[in-house]
Parts: structure tokens; C-alpha cells; sequence
């Protein structure tokens, strides 16, 4: 059996081992670490002196029958327990503390780095898993930190302690001790194995039930659109059904091992009573020794069956540190430049795309632009048109570098998109996409969202220019007026307006806009565009648009399909020299539309 314990070891040794990257947040707060390891010593020593002033309480205050000598034992007996009651306040704080604070700083640097990461990371990883991640895992590495790490040291020393203590006590029972270990540890080895398993196992369903909870939840008014209210019950009854089976499999093991451990315990004490009685009665040992010896067995025993229980929360902390290191070491497919370029602050910037190519990183083979070539010139605005997958709003990506070509170059004012950083290019760009996104909050919040040091007069102007000013004062509260998580409460039109008026409160040098009216009605689209018309000077303009009476206001048109750039150029002159647009124009005239990319 031994070289099959010997492996077992070596692999929950190299498990345990993944905790040690958690070790790095205790960096900062080591001076709590080391209060919280003197009181623990402290608690631990005191535990373990409480079996001799047992032993003066039993030989000299009552066998001894002296008055005096019971008070004195019971004063030591007293001053140990204060003493111990302390020493349990100011472990039991601060390591709580360290476990919430190391938690805490977990959850922040893992947000931190994600939040900066590409967008393609997150094609590959769902949000959904990652926040389960972020709240699941870091909870329970709180626990384990502020709790079970603590528990397991602690135990280890009395387990030590009341070895030593138990030879020097009697050393012929020690013997029972000592012959009786290997019984007890043998059953935590091979069924805390099992443990471990299932408690991974657990995890992960645990993971299941949260992401789909959280989707459907989340997508809500198309559940119920659907009626698939009762199929999500069922997909959902499943998957907890799944998370409660590996529970209580779970569950069973373990108490399975913890009965197990306490009946080999509770029989090997059955054992040192009677051997012990036996030396009692004969004189050889005095009834304070086996009670001390009884008290020292009672806490190494309890000390074996407290490791074995944390033993398993250690396992499974070790592998939620696995996973969130993995979020924190998730590299970004975008690095920025060892050296950036600088733009130059308020001027109006030239664009220009030049052989552009790119394919998406989880589709390499899919071509979605191919040798793309156009200037935007400052004040000019640009109406890129096509059918849907032609590429328009993967090309507005490309503009705020969310991904990089996989052929050719972005360049603003002569300078690579990618020898500038990221922020730079991103203040410079106002961007509405085509489904608004609006975040839990006040209507202020979001209006401030790119600009929080805005002035009064700068967002009634940009609400002016999105045509959001009137429905926002019928608003209870106005601006402070509260939205729900998606922008919940407001109707299509009016979250477009103030996506709108949150990209224009930044004053961008270049403004896209994709197919930033589709949400509005004949009105408030025509004040849209009488705001674009007031726009047009001011910044540069690239508008994705279906509707022709936004077309036609362009300065340009660029006629795009399956991902080519296949014309260019004006309104009158597309209709005769492109096949496509003409259709377009066509299809507008007659009163329908193309299909929205």
C-alpha cells in the first residue's frame, strides 16, 4: 500500500502547490500575517497547557484534598483560559481579515486585467464562466484563507505538540497512539482522493447552473417571447439535479470518512482507557497523568479529524487558484507599443486604411476584409453601405482597434494604428453602436460614461444634438431618472439618443455611427440628422446607413460586399456606375429597406 500512498502524496502535494500563487497577495499585509501566526502559536500553546493544569487540578486540588492547592490549581486553570479567549479574538480577526482583504484584492486584479483584454479573449471564454469565477472561486478562497488555512495550521501544531506531550505523559500508551495512526490516516487518504474528485467535480456544475441561470435571466423578454419558460425549467431542474447528485456523492463520502475516522478514534481511546485504568488501579500512573494523557489524546485525535476535513477545502481552493491564474495570466492579443506615437491633442485627424485585411482569430480561414483602400479627410463624412456580412462593422472594430489587420494598416494622421496606445485612439473616436448598450444606473451615469467631468452646459448641448432633451425632462428626476441593467424602462429609440449624446459629449475628431437611427421614428430621425448636418465640419464622420435619406447627406459613399470595397463615390454617381447601390436606391424608393447588417 505504501507506493500507492507515496503517489497519492506526490499528486496532492503538486495540487496544494497551485495555491502558492495566492501567496503573493499576502505580501502586503504581512504584518497581519505575522500577528495572526503569533496568536495561533499562542492559542495553540495554552490548548495544549490546559492538559497539565488538568493534571494539577486532579492530583493536588482533589486527590490531594488540599483547599489551597485547588485554588491555585483553578487560578492557573482560569488564567489559562483568558488567556486562550484572547488569543482565539485576536487569531479568529485578523485572520478573517487577511482572507477578506486577499479576496478582495484577487477579485480586483483579476477584473483589472480582463477588463483591458481584446475582445477576441472573450469569443473563446464566457463572461458568464469568468464571473462565476470572479465571485465563485474568490469565495472560496476567502474561506480557505480566513478560515481553513488557519484551522490546518493550527492543528498541525497541536497534533505535534500533543505527540510530544503524549510520550513524555506515558510513553507505553503512546504506543496505542502510534500504532493506531496509520488506521486512521489510511481512510483519509484513499476516500479524500474520491473527495477531491467529486468536489472539483461539484465546481464545475455549480458553474453550469450560474452561467445558464444567468443567460436566461439575462435574455429574459425572449424566453418569454418564445414561451420557452418551461423548457429553460427543465434545462435548468437538470442541471441542478446534476449539481445536487455530485453533492451528495460528495457529501456521502465524506461522511463516510469522517465516521469512519471517528470510530477507529473513539476505539483506539477505548483502548488507552482500559490499558491506562489498568496502571491507574495498580499505582503505576496517577489519575491526573491519564486524564492528561486522555486530553492529549482527544486533541491529536481531533486534530487528525480537523486536517482531513480542511484537507479537502485546501484541494478545492488549490484548484480555484488554478483557474483564476489563468485569468490573470491570460496574455492580451494586442500589446501595446514598447514606444507609442503621440497624436496631437484638439486637431482634426486624417484616416486612412490602406490594403486592409483581417480575418477573425477563432476563423482564421474565413476572409471577412480583403484589400481595403480609402481616406477620410478632416470634417468629411463617409457612408459605408452594403448587405449584411459585408464587413462594415467589422471594419468600424478594426478603426478602434479592438482587433489588428491581418493584412495592411490603419493609420491616423500618417501614424500605424499600432504604434499608438489603445486610450489614445479610443479618445480621439466617438463610437454609437447599432443595439445601445446602457448600464444599470442613473440617465446621468451613463450620458457621463466617456467624460465624467463634463460640464452643465456640455450635456445639455450633446442631448441637444441627439435630440434626447425633451424626453429626458419628462423623465421622473431627469437626468438622475434610474435605468434598469440593458437600459430597462426605455424604449429603443430613446436609449439610441442617448448613446448618441454619450459619443458626442467626448467631442471626437471621428465619429462612427452604426446605423445609429435604425431604432428612431420618422421624427426623431430627422432631428438625428439634422444634427449629423450640424456635425459635419466639426469632426470627421463614418456612418453605417441603410436609409437613403442618411446616405445621400454624405460627402462619400463606399459600396462594400463580402468583405471587398468593390465602388466608391457619390449618390448620382453610384446609382449609374453600381449595380449594387443602384438596387439599394432602388429598394429605398420603393419603400423597403435593406437588410441591417
Amino acid at each position: 500500500m505504501a507506493p500507492m500512498d507515496d503517489g497519492y502524496n506526490r499528486q496532492a502535494s503538486r495540487e496544494l502547490t497551485k495555491l502558492l500563487p495566492a501567496l503573493k497577495f499576502l505580501r502586503p499585509y504581512l504584518r497581519q500575517v505575522i500577528v495572526a501566526g503569533l496568536a495561533l502559536v499562542v492559542t495553540a500553546t495554552i490548548t495544549l497547557s490546559i492538559g497539565q493544569g488538568l493534571r494539577l487540578v486532579i492530583d493536588q486540588g482533589l486527590s490531594g484534598q488540599s483547599d489551597a492547592l485547588l485554588e491555585r490549581s483553578i487560578l492557573i486553570f482560569a488564567v489559562l483560559v483568558v488567556g486562550l479567549t484572547v488569543g482565539t479574538f485576536v487569531r479568529f480577526y485578523f485572520v478573517s481579515w487577511i482572507g477578506e482583504r486577499v479576496s478582495a484584492d484577487i477579485r480586483l486584479a483579476v477584473f483589472n486585467h480582463l477588463i483591458r483584454l481584446h475582445p477576441a479573449f472573450f469569443e473563446e471564454n464566457r463572461p458568464t464562466e469568468i464571473q462565476s469565477r470572479i465571485t465563485t472561486d474568490t469565495t472560496l478562497l476567502q474561506t480557505v484563507i480566513g478560515s481553513s488555512v488557519s484551522i490546518a495550521l493550527r492543528n498541525v501544531l497541536m497534533f505535534f505538540g500533543g505527540i510530544v506531550l503524549l510520550v513524555l505523559a506515558n510513553p507505553k500508551l503512546s504506543l496505542i497512539v502510534m500504532v493506531s495512526a496509520p488506521f486512521v490516516i489510511a481512510p483519509i487518504l484513499l476516500i479524500g482522493r474520491r473527495v477531491r474528485r467529486l468536489s472539483r467535480s461539484s465546481q464545475d456544475r455549480l458553474a453550469d447552473v450560474g452561467t445558464h441561470a444567468g443567460e436566461s435571466l439575462r435574455h429574459v423578454k425572449i424566453v418569454q417571447s418564445f414561451n420557452h419558460e418551461a423548457r429553460d425549467e427543465a434545462e435548468f431542474s437538470d442541471r441542478v439535479g446534476e449539481a445536487f447528485g455530485v453533492a451528495v456523492s460528495r457529501i456521502r463520502q465524506r461522511a463516510v470518512l469522517i465516521a469512519l475516522v471517528m470510530l477507529l478514534v473513539m476505539a483506539a481511546i477505548a483502548i488507552m482507557l482500559w490499558v491506562g485504568g489498568q496502571d491507574v488501579v495498580s499505582g503505576r500512573a496517577t489519575p491526573g497523568d491519564l486524564a492528561a494523557f486522555i486530553f492529549y489524546a482527544f486533541i491529536v485525535a481531533g486534530a487528525v479529524a480537523a486536517i482531513s476535513e480542511v484537507f479537502s477545502d485546501l484541494q478545492r481552493a488549490a484548484g480555484a487558484t488554478e483557474r483564476l491564474v489563468e485569468l490573470l495570466n491570460a496574455t492580451d492579443g494586442l500589446p501595446e507599443p514598447a514606444q507609442p506615437a503621440v497624436l496631437p491633442v484638439g486637431e482634426e485627424l486624417t484616416l486612412k486604411a490602406q490594403g486592409l485585411g483581417f480575418a477573425y482569430p477563432a476563423r482564421p480561414e474565413v476572409q471577412v476584409l480583403g484589400n481595403i483602400d480609402f481616406a477620410v479627410q478632416p470634417g468629411e463624412m463617409v457612408a459605408l453601405v452594403g448587405p449584411s456580412g459585408a464587413g462594415k462593422s467589422t471594419l468600424f472594430d478594426l478603426l478602434q482597434r479592438f482587433y489588428d489587420p491581418s493584412q495592411g494598416r490603419i493609420l491616423l494622421n500618417g501614424q500605424d494604428l499600432r504604434q499608438l496606445r489603445r486610450n489614445d485612439v479610443r479618445e480621439r473616436i466617438g463610437f454609437v453602436p447599432q443595439d445601445p448598450v446602457l448600464f444599470a444606473g442613473t440617465l446621468r451615469a451613463n450620458v457621463l460614461y466617456g467624460k465624467p467631468d463634463a460640464t452643465a452646459a456640455e450635456i445639455d448641448e450633446a442631448l441637444r444634438l441627439a435630440h434626447a432633451t425633451a424626453f429626458v425632462a419628462q423623465l421622473p428626476g431627469g437626468l438622475d431618472a434610474m435605468v434598469g441593467e440593458g437600459g430597462v424602462g426605455l424604449s429603443g429609440g430613446q436609449k439610441q439618443r442617448l448613446a448618441i449624446a454619450r459619443a458626442l459629449l467626448t467631442k471626437p475628431a471621428i465619429l462612427l455611427l452604426d446605423e445609429a437611427t435604425s431604432a428612431l421614428d420618422a421624427e426623431s430621425e430627422h432631428a438625428i440628422r439634422l444634427s449629423i448636418e450640424e456635425l459635419k465640419g466639426r469632426c470627421s464622420i463614418l456612418v453605417i446607413a441603410h436609409r437613403l435619406s442618411t446616405v445621400r447627406r454624405a460627402d462619400r459613399i463606399l459600396v462594400l460586399e463580402d468583405g471587398a470595397l468593390i465602388a466608391e463615390g457619390g449618390h448620382d454617381a453610384l446609382v449609374q456606375g453600381n449595380d449594387l447601390y443602384a438596387r439599394f436606391a432602388r429598394l429605398q424608393l420603393d419603400g423597403e429597406r435593406l437588410p441591417a447588417a
